[in-house]
């Protein structure tokens, strides 16, 4: 079986997007559309191609694909990227897990049929190889996928794999054995919106052997470990042009980092700087980040 450098395991769909000229209009008006694009997007799919454009090796693997994705994911991650879809499973009766994205100035909205698609009595998501697991250096996963996600985590607790997952909480599986778990904003405002963060911060890292990072966007990140106190970075500015697919990139940036063997605080630049650059871009599969750009934000 042939070796490469990422698994991901997670969510890969096709997004229509729509960047805006201004902000997300009030109800009841008007916006003019800028830009319209149908690409590969997801957490697994946007992070498959920002480490393939850095160079490594990829194989991915999550949710079926369908009618309405099959074309597009095909033309892009594979075709363009060379990413290795193999495992994906094609459900012929199923479109596809799609969404549509709306762009603003300073916002992205998102909307879809995630509701939909995992209360669905049918579970439309592969079980993780092994195989892969084994195959690759460094494993990336979402935790969408409830105990076929954790079978990944066991796998590479059991395999010595250190993998990079995101938005899982504190009492997890998922978050025990990982290398680095990166927590937006969002998923703390949605889930622990009571909590003192830095008190919650440390429940994190208590939890853990692993690098913790929580992400705010605009304002500082916070990261460290176990008995260690709390870092912060403020993130790098850029002119920009889209947000989306700046989480995604951020933790792209976290696995090529765990990837090349780096300290705490280069992981957490070089990802911060991997999503400052693809917010500076849009759309990241025509425009993905490159080194050079990386490197140059880090070292300004």
């Amino acid at each position: 079986m042939e070796k490469y450098d990422i698994y991901l395991y997670g969510m890969t769909l096709v997004t229509t997007m729509n960047l805006l000229a201004g902000e997300y209009p009030e109800a009841d008006t008007y916006s003019e559309i800028k830009e319209s694009y149908v690409l590969p997007g997801g957490e697994t799919g946007s992070c498959a191609v920002v480490l393939s454009a850095l160079g490594c090796t990829v194989k991915l693997d999550g949710n079926f694909q369908g009618l309405r994705t099959k074309e597009v994911l095909e033309k892009y991650l594979v075709e363009k990227f060379g990413i290795d879809m193999s495992g994906v499973y094609f459900d012929e009766t199923f479109d596809g897990v799609q969404d549509m994205v709306l762009i603003g100035t300073n916002t992205r909205t998102c909307f879809g049929r995630f509701g939909a698609y995992f209360s669905n009595e049918r579970k439309r998501w592969s079980k993780p190889d092994s195989k892969d697991i084994e195959n690759c250096e460094v494993v990336g996963l979402d935790p969408f996928f409830m105990e076929q996600s954790e079978v990944v985590a066991y796998c590479c607790h059991e395999l010595g794999k250190k993998y990079v997952t995101i938005d899982c909480k504190y009492d997890t599986v998922i978050h025990k054995y990982s290398e680095v778990n990166i927590v937006s904003n969002e998923f703390i405002r949605s889930n622990y919106h009571e909590r003192d963060v830095e008190e919650l911060f440390r429940e994190y890292t208590e939890n853990t052997e692993g690098l913790v990072i929580f992400t705010f966007g605009s304002r500082d990140i916070m990261f460290g470990r176990k008995n260690q106190p709390i870092k912060r970075m403020k993130p790098y500015k850029v002119n920009v042009q889209s947000t989306l697919g700046a989480g995604d990139s951020f933790k792209a940036g976290a696995i090529y980092g765990v990837l090349k063997k780096m300290s705490d605080e280069k992981i957490v630049q070089f990802a911060a700087a991997t999503a400052a650059t693809v917010c500076s871009r849009f759309p990241l599969a025509l425009y993905p980040p490159d080194l050079r750009t990386i490197n140059k934000l880090i070292n300004k």
